[in-house]
């Protein structure tokens, strides 16, 4: 394991996978910088200008993109953010990219050829969404519409990205590594109803939507259509298989959604 003294920079550091990050990296006793608008100094990947002060005294980062990688122009933000790193000292760069998606994929290239120490993280849909994100409130009201079809996914949890991005911040044996990441089994978003369903004692259903009908769903929470396209994209077969990085990085098998959907229940944060 390689020490360190000095500060990890966490961009994201208040996200779904970010703020566990950060917390693990604390328990161990590493300084943590959170990469935010709010962070201090405060982080935004559309100003230039709070990289530098952002990076200042950092010598490794997670990198995480908002609204996601697939979206226009964030390859050329990734491989400038990349450059300013290495410049700055921090070569230590580990990419959260996104699963079967060709223009994520043009991020992390851009991101290695900027001369960093790299790791790659690929995953697709987290446990997460449903309790943290988009779908909390589709969960709360007993409804998920999507334009999904029947199609499956291996639901990755948020907490097993945590431990892998960790492990890839910590163990220079997985500098230069692309490690993709899945939960144990394929679920369609029935199944996730299912699970759902007996985790809150109450009947949740999913309810496939064409992909305009989403779109305007999405317009009316204020959140960009572009997300219709992605969904379709990645939900399109081509993710409809395991991976094992899980298992290959923790030497532990990925957590299950029934597990997550259960505990998440007993939080109380499906109580409707």
């Amino acid at each position: 394991m390689t020490q360190t003294t000095q500060t990890t920079l966490v961009i994201g550091g208040t996200g779904k996978t970010g703020r566990r990050v950060a917390d693990k990296l604390a328990a161990l006793g590493r300084p943590v910088r959170i990469g935010s608008r709010t962070g201090e100094p405060p982080f935004d990947w559309n100003e230039p200008a709070t990289w530098g002060p952002a990076l200042e005294g950092v010598d490794r980062a997670y990198v995480t993109y908002y609204p996601d990688l697939a979206f226009p122009g964030a390859a050329e933000q990734v491989g400038a953010f990349a450059e300013a790193a290495v410049a700055a000292g921090a070569r230590r760069l580990v990419l959260l990219s996104g699963r079967g998606e060709e223009a994520a994929e043009l991020s992390e290239r851009n991101l290695k050829a900027s001369g960093a120490d790299w790791t790659i993280v690929r995953c697709a849909w987290f446990n997460q969404n449903f309790d943290e994100s988009f779908f909390l409130e589709p969960v709360l009201a007993g409804e998920i519409a999507l334009p999904t079809a029947e199609a499956v996914e291996p639901f990755v949890d948020a907490e097993d990205i945590a431990d892998v991005v960790v492990a890839a911040l910590t163990d220079d044996r997985h500098i230069g590594r692309t490690h993709e990441l899945t939960g144990p089994r394929l679920l369609s978003f029935h199944d996730v109803a299912a699970e759902l369903s007996k985790a809150t004692g109450r009947e949740i259903a999913y309810v496939p939507v064409s992909n305009e009908d989403y779109r305007a769903v999405l317009r009316g929470h204020g959140l960009p259509e572009d997300f219709a396209e992605l969904f379709a994209l990645i939900l399109d077969g081509r993710n409809a298989h395991l991976a094992h990085g899980v298992q290959e990085v923790l030497g532990r098998p990925p957590r299950d959604f029934a597990d997550f959907a259960r505990e998440a229940a007993a939080t109380g944060v499906w109580n409707a």
